[in-house]
This record gives structure tokens, sequence and C-alpha cells, in this order.
């Protein structure tokens, strides 16, 4: 796989406060991050099927594991999760963890591809990203029912013989649903309707690659690029600032999450696989979870 280093190489820099505060082994592939209202980290590990819970101590555990691989998550109002990826046979599914992590497969979609980032549409409907079919699906927990909620070019994969993501991150803001497709750097914005269906489809931003991402409470996105090794905020008039680079722990930049400190500070969480798609010339990294003190509100869970 081949990256373009340049994608980035014109855009502003306003580096922001970066901690690191869990690591992990080389080649740890870690893929999604939800925080609760308590602060507890919950993150994917994609290759091992496990989920990582760290908790207010900065103590890192084994909260569930599945056998197959993990890729989105979400979170469910009463503290349970959704988890999606592959079963042992490979086939897409999604999981659902209890609050004591137990797991427990909720619904398998035969004619999904390559399932990835989650996200709520209401307390019982949720969005899932299905990278190579380029389409999302929309989950019924409460009834354990699948359905395509939308089918799209703008959501596809220009390339198939390329196997980077096409429709990847998926988050709501203002009444619009922002999907990332990365292989086509470029962010989609989908007007929700009124009975919870599709618009039309628009692209927001073009020249971008973003793996996932995430809202303040002003309408700034924050997103990962993934094999740039950065954290960029993209404005609600689409200009880009780079806010983390490598030398503050950003190599191979997977997912971002809200959450607060202690003493009630917003921070974004953002996790790492160390370089594993693409390795930088110093060679792989260690996993990690990271920090960053943008200094803003984050969206409510």
């Amino acid at each position: 796989m081949t990256s373009t280093p340049t994608l980035f190489g014109d855009t502003p820099i306003a580096l922001v406060p970066a901690h690191t505060i869990a690591e992990f082994p080389v080649n740890t592939f870690l893929e999604s991050i939800v925080v609760d209202a308590d602060n507890t980290l919950f993150i994917t590990s994609h290759y091992e099927g496990r989920v990582i819970r760290i908790g207010v101590d900065g103590i890192a555990t084994t909260f569930a594991m599945i056998t197959g691989k993990a890729t989105g998550l979400a979170l469910i109002p009463d503290g349970r999760l959704l988890l999606s990826g592959w079963d042992e046979q490979n086939t897409s599914v999604v999981w659902e963890i209890s609050t004591e992590g137990t797991a427990r497969i909720l619904v398998s979609l035969p004619d999904a591809i390559f399932l990835n980032g989650i996200t709520p549409l209401t307390n019982a409907l949720y969005l899932l990203a299905d990278s190579y079919r380029g389409a999302i699906w929309e989950i019924d927990v409460a009834q354990g029912k699948t359905r395509i909620w939308l089918e799209h070019p703008l959501l596809a994969r220009a390339n198939h013989d390329n196997e980077v993501p096409a429709v990847n991150g998926l988050k709501i803001f203002a009444g619009h649903l922002y999907a990332s497709n990365t292989q086509n750097t470029q962010i989609v914005r989908i007007p929700i309707q009124a009975n919870n269906q599709p618009g039309e489809p628009e692209i927001f931003v073009r020249d971008v690659n973003i793996d996932d991402f995430a809202f303040d409470a002003a309408g700034n996105l924050y997103g990962t690029t993934h094999v740039f090794n950065s954290v960029v905020k993209i404005a609600p008039d689409g200009s880009i600032t780079t806010i983390a680079q490598a030398k503050e722990g950003m190599v191979g930049t997977t997912a971002v999450a809200f959450g607060r400190s202690a003493e009630n500070l917003t921070h974004l969480y953002v996790t790492t696989n160390g370089g594993m798609s693409f390795p930088p010339p110093t060679g792989l990294e260690p996993a990690k979870v990271v920090r960053l003190e943008v200094g803003i509100e984050g969206l409510p869970l």
C-alpha cells in the first residue's frame, strides 16, 4: 500500500498538548474507541478480537473477547456495547456486549462485506458502515433486525483492487450524517429526514484522508488520518488544521472520541496502530492511546 505524503503538506499546523495514557505491543491494531459518561474508555483491538477497558485509574484490562475480528464500537444508552466485525467463519456480524463483558452475536449480516464504524440514529436504531459494499446498514437493536439504510456511489470504492476502505467512520451532527470515504479522500454529508431516512448525499470536504472522527459542540470535526500519522481539525467551513503529528504519538491514527478527565476537563482520546498499515521510515511503534487537550466541549454521548 502506498500513500501520498503531500496530501496534508500545505495544511496549517496548530499543535495541541498531547499525553500518552497507554501503550500496547508492536503489531497491536487498535481500531475503535468509545468513552462512557464515567470517562471509561472502551477500545477494540482488531486482530485479537479484544475489547480493552481503561478506567479512570488508567489501567488497561481485557473487558471482552470474541472469536473473530473486531472493528466498530458504539455505546447503547443502558451501558451495553455494540461491536462490529467478523466471526470465525468470516461472516459479518454484530455482537452485543453486556455491562459485565459477556459477548453474544446480536445479528449476522451475510450480505455485508466489511463492517466498520457504528453510530446511533435513535436509542434503538444504529447505522453501520460497510466499507467494501459502499453502503450503510441500519440495525434495530431491540428487534435484532437489519436492512440497508443507504447504498450510494459516494460511499463506494473508486478502485476495487485497492484495499483501503471506502465508507468508514460515521457521526451525526445537526441533522446530518457525516461519513468518511477513506479511499476516495472525501467526507460525505447526508441529510437525515424527519422519518429518519436519508436524503441525497453530497461531498462536504475533498482531498482529506479520514478514518474515524468526532465532532465538538461547535461543529468542528476532528479526524484521524491513519497512514498520514496525524489528527486534523476541520472547521464547519471545510478549512483544515493539523493539531497533532507523529511526534505527539500519532503514528497510524485510527479513531477518536471525546471524554473527560478526573478534573472534569474535556479531552479528545486517540487510538493508533503504530504504523501497521504503512510503517514509518523509523519502523513500527507500539500502539497507543493518546489524550489531546483541544480546549472545547465534545458532543454529548
